[in-house]
């Protein structure tokens, strides 16, 4: 890729700008990712924690069913044949950790009255009662299970796009731009020798030039100065009226 860009003092400012993106940019990133991982921890030890506390509940609730249906009797029917409108309802709502967004669901209660008030008259019904509550119980964690684990699944891959993102950075793009850089500061080094090379030659051969000129000059002076320093007579001829000897 060094080969494709021109080594230019341009170029250079470019993918200088250009790696001080990508460092803040991934400085950025590992913040997130660091953000992301204190939270899934956090949503780990959540589920664990429910998931353990769950059993207990379940078998706690189905042993309350097994007690109303010995003093009541089998009333799943009568359960079944009733119009009831749920008294328990989930809502969907939305937690923003760090830029991403998980689903979280929440428990509310509608207040809707159940129709089969009237079973367990005969016998039972506190056992009823107890079955009712404890499910309702067991049914709220089984929602806020769901919630966790909805939200977990969701902040993993999260993190997983987050560090193939920083992964991406650190080895793969920071590295080819300061390769980049380096080669386009070993072109211009170059260039700059080459300047300067060329440079000292042609001052060289101007220096050349104005010594060959000196002494040329100074020859020409030397050869007018000879001429001028002979004899005074050698311009004059005995045959000549003006001289007396």
């Amino acid at each position: 890729m060094s080969a494709n860009v021109a080594p230019t003092r341009m170029a250079q400012q470019i993918y200088k700008g250009k790696k001080k993106a990508a460092q803040g940019g991934h400085k950025l990133l590992k913040k997130k990712a660091d953000a992301l991982k204190v939270k899934f921890r956090d949503y780990a030890k959540s589920i664990a924690e429910t998931k353990s506390g769950m059993s207990s509940d379940a078998s706690s609730a189905f042993f309350s069913l097994t007690q109303a249906e010995y003093a009541a009797g089998n009333f799943k029917q009568k359960v079944a044949e009733g119009t009831m409108s749920a008294r328990i309802r989930v809502g969907a709502g939305v937690d923003n950790v760090a830029g991403v967004k998980l689903p979280v669901f929440t428990v509310y209660d509608t207040g809707a009255e159940a129709d089969n008030q009237s079973l367990g008259l005969i016998g039972g019904g506190k056992k009823i009662v107890a079955v009712r509550e404890k499910f309702t119980i067991l049914l709220e964690k089984l929602i806020k299970l769901a919630s966790l684990q909805t939200s977990f699944v969701t902040l993993d891959e999260a993190m997983k796009v987050t560090n193939r993102r920083v992964n991406a950075l650190e080895n793969v793009t920071i590295p080819r731009i300061e390769a980049i850089l380096k080669y386009i500061e070993r072109e211009l080094d170059e260039l700059e020798r080459e300047d300067f090379t060329r440079l000292k030659l042609v001052q060289g051969k101007k220096e050349q030039a104005l010594l060959l000129e000196a002494k040329a000059k100074a020859a020409m002076g030397v050869n007018d100065n000879g001429a001028d320093s002979g004899d005074i007579m050698s311009g004059f001829t005995a045959e000549d009226d003006d001289v007396v000897f």
